[in-house]
C-alpha cells in the first residue's frame, strides 16, 4: 500500500489488530486481506466463488480507490464482527422503550457504531403520567441519561461514542431542547438537530404562529411564533454549532419504503436518515484516484470515467455483501437491515480532484462537475444494484416500495433500498491520503489531532506546485501558522486561486456544493458550513433558509472559535 506516514500512524493506533499486550500484530495489507475475506465470504450463500471477489475487493482497497466505514476495517474477521457505521433506534413514550433503546445503544456504541434517536414521541415536561399519577420529566432529561451512558462506554478504545438527538420543532419542549447545549457541559456526546417541518418553514416565511403538538395524545398544546423559535435556533447555532436542522418532510419525500414506516432520525453526522431499527454500511470512493494524466499533455488531468464506473460497481457489491457478513448487535436491527438492504456509497477526495483538474472549489464549473460526477456515480450504483437483484434477488421489502413499478420490476428490481450517501470520512481520508468527503481543504499546512496523536500535514499537491518554483522550508512553516495562502506575495495568484480553504468560501458556496451533491444522492450529505469567527447571527439565519430552499436534507453550521465543535469530526463514514 502506498501510505503516508500519517496514514501508517492512524492505522497503528486504531485499526491494526493488537495482541493482549497492545502490540500491533498485523500489517496494513493483512488488515485489507482480513476485510476483503469478510466481504467476499457471503458470495457462497448465493452459489458464488468468494476467492474471485476477495482478490478484486483487496485490490480496490489496496489501490486506495475505495475504503469501507471504520467499523468494517476494525471489526471484520473478529468475533465482534459488527460492520455497520450508522444506526437509528426508536424511543417510544414508555420507560421500557426508553431503557431498552439505551441498552441497545450501549451495544452499538461498544461495537463502534453511531446511533441516532428521535425523542419526539416522549411526552413533554410536566405532562401527566397516568400510571403513577406523577409528572413527566420530558425528553431532555432522558437525553442526559443517554449522554452519561455514552460517556461510560469507551468503545474498546477504538473511538468515542457519538449520538444524534432529534426533536421535532412542534414538540412542546422545543425551546428547552434548542438552548440545552449553550451550557458546554451538557450533552457532550450528542449532536442535536431539530426536525423542521414544511409547515414551520411556511409559518416562518409568513411571519405567523404554528401549533405545538403533545405527542402523548396528538392534541394542540399551545402555539409559538415561528420567527421567535427560529431566532432561538440561530442564537444557539451561532454560539455553539448546535443545533443543526433536519428537513424531515423533505427526507420523507425520499423515503423508499413508506409502507414500512416514517423516517424520524439520522445517524450522528446527519447523512444517513434511517427508519427505527435500521442500520447502514457506508464506504467511499476516492475521487482523487479517479483522475488520470492526459496522454497528450502530461501536466494536465482528466477524469477516468471507466475506472470510476468499475470502482462504483465493485464497491456496491462489497457493501451489499457486508450486510450478510455483519454480526448484528440486536435481532430487530438485523431484520430491518436485511429487509431494506440500505447501503451508502459516497466519495472523498473531491477537493483534490478539483485541484488536479485545475478547477477552483467555489466556482460555477465545480458546482456543475459535482452534479455530473454524483449523477454518474448514482447511475452506476443503481445499475449495480439492479444486476445484483437479478443475480441474488431484490431486497425483501421491495414489494410496496417506491420501486415496485412494472417498469422497474420488468428489469429485475433492485437489491438495495438506497445506494448513495455522502459521509464525512474523517480518518478514512487520512488513510487514503486525500481530502475528506466533499469538504474543501481545511488548511494547506497544519497540525491535526487524531486519536491523541498529533499529525503534521502539508497538502501534497501544494508541495508539488511549490517545488516547481517557490518552495522553501520557511514558507511552509509560515503557511502552517496561517493555514491559508492569502497574503503570501511569493505564491503565484493562480496557485492561491486553486488552493482555497474552507474559511475563504462563503456560506452560500458551501450550501451550493452540498445541494449539487444532494440532487444525486439517495440518502443525505454530510457537509459543515464553516463560518468565520466574525460571522453574524444573520449569516447563520440566511444559511439555514438557503439550505431549505436549495433542497438540502439538513444543515450544520460551525462558526470558527464558537463554544465547541459539533461531533462532526466523529469519524462516521470512515
Amino acid at each position: 500500500m502506498h501510505l503516508t506516514e500519517n496514514a501508517r500512524t492512524v492505522l497503528k493506533v486504531r485499526y491494526l489488530l493488537k495482541d493482549e499486550q497492545g502490540r500491533v500484530i498485523e500489517t496494513p495489507e493483512e488488515m485489507l486481506l482480513r476485510v476483503a475475506k469478510t466481504a467476499a465470504a457471503p458470495e457462497k450463500l448465493y452459489g458464488g466463488t468468494p476467492q474471485k471477489w476477495e482478490k478484486k475487493f483487496y485490490d480496490m482497497m489496496n489501490n486506495l480507490h475505495f475504503l469501507p466505514n471504520t467499523p468494517m476495517l476494525i471489526n471484520a474477521g473478529k468475533d465482534l464482527g459488527q460492520l455497520a457505521a450508522c444506526f437509528v433506534l426508536p424511543v417510544d413514550d414508555s420507560m421500557k422503550s426508553i431503557f431498552d433503546s439505551l441498552k441497545n445503544a450501549a451495544l452499538i456504541l461498544q461495537s463502534g457504531g453511531g446511533t441516532g434517536f428521535s425523542f419526539s414521541k416522549l411526552r413533554p415536561r410536566a405532562d401527566l403520567v397516568k400510571s403513577t399519577g406523577g409528572i413527566a420529566s420530558g425528553p431532555v432529561s432522558f437525553m442526559k441519561i443517554y449522554n452519561t451512558a455514552t460517556e461510560v462506554i469507551k468503545q474498546g478504545g477504538a473511538r468515542r461514542g457519538a449520538n444524534m438527538g432529534i426533536l421535532r420543532v412542534d414538540h412542546p419542549d422545543i425551546i428547552e431542547f434548542i438552548r440545552i447545549k449553550r451550557n458546554e457541559k451538557e450533552l457532550a456526546n450528542f449532536n442535536i438537530s431539530i426536525a423542521v417541518t414544511d409547515k414551520f418553514m411556511k409559518a416562518l416565511k409568513d411571519n405567523s404562529r404554528y401549533d405545538l403538538i403533545n405527542p402523548r395524545n396528538g392534541c394542540i398544546a399551545g402555539q409559538l411564533k415561528a420567527k421567535d423559535v427560529f431566532k432561538e435556533i440561530v442564537e444557539s447555532a451561532w454560539e455553539t454549532g448546535d443545533p443543526g436542522l433536519v428537513f424531515i418532510d423533505r427526507i420523507n419525500r425520499d423515503n423508499p419504503t413508506p409502507h414500512i414506516g416514517k423516517i424520524e432520525s439520522t445517524n450522528p453526522c446527519g447523512e444517513q436518515p434511517l427508519l427505527p431499527f435500521e442500520a447502514c454500511v457506508l464506504g467511499s470512493v476516492n475521487l482523487a484516484k479517479m483522475v488520470i494524466t492526459d496522454n497528450l499533455q502530461l501536466s494536465t488531468f482528466k477524469i477516468d470515467w471507466q475506472l470510476l464506473a468499475s470502482t462504483v460497481k465493485l464497491a456496491v457489491r462489497f457493501l451489499d455483501n457486508a450486510i450478510d457478513a455483519n454480526k448484528y448487535p440486536v435481532p430487530e436491527i438485523e431484520n430491518m437491515h436485511k429487509g431494506n438492504r440500505k447501503i451508502g456509497l459516497g466519495v472523498m477526495g473531491w477537493a483534490d480532484m478539483l485541484i488536479k483538474l485545475g478547477i477552483r472549489y467555489n466556482s460555477a464549473e465545480a458546482f456543475k462537475l459535482a452534479r455530473e460526477v454524483m449523477s454518474f456515480i448514482r447511475g452506476k450504483a443503481w445499475e449495480a444494484s439492479s444486476e445484483l437483484a437479478r443475480e441474488k434477488g431484490v431486497f425483501p421489502n421491495f414489494k410496496g416500495s417506491i420501486y415496485d413499478t412494472p417498469k422497474i420490476a420488468s428489469k429485475g428490481g433492485y437489491r438495495n433500498a438506497t445506494t448513495t450517501t455522502i459521509a464525512p470520512t474523517g480518518t478514512l481520508s487520512i488513510i487514503a491520503g486525500c481530502s475528506s468527503g466533499i469538504e474543501p481543504l481545511f488548511a494547506i499546512a497544519y497540525k491535526r489531532q487524531a486519536l491523541d496523536t498529533t499529525l503534521h500535514e502539508v497538502h501534497p499537491l501544494f508541495l508539488e506546485y511549490a517545488k516547481k518554483g517557490f518552495y522553501s522550508a520557511g514558507l511552509i512553516k509560515k503557511i502552517s501558522v496561517k493555514g491559508m495562502l492569502k497574503g503570501f506575495k511569493e505564491i503565484p495568484p493562480d496557485v492561491k486561486r486553486l488552493f482555497i480553504t474552507s474559511h475563504e468560501i462563503s456560506p452560500e458556496e458551501h450550501i451550493e456544493i452540498q445541494a449539487a451533491f444532494q440532487e444525486f444522492t439517495d440518502n443525505a450529505v454530510s457537509k459543515t458550513v464553516n463560518l468565520k469567527h466574525r460571522a453574524q447571527r444573520d449569516d447563520v439565519a440566511k444559511a439555514f433558509i438557503l439550505a431549505y430552499e436549495k433542497g438540502c436534507k439538513g444543515i450544520t453550521v460551525f462558526r470558527y472559535g464558537s463554544k465547541h465543535a459539533p461531533l462532526e469530526k466523529y469519524e462516521e463514514s470512515e
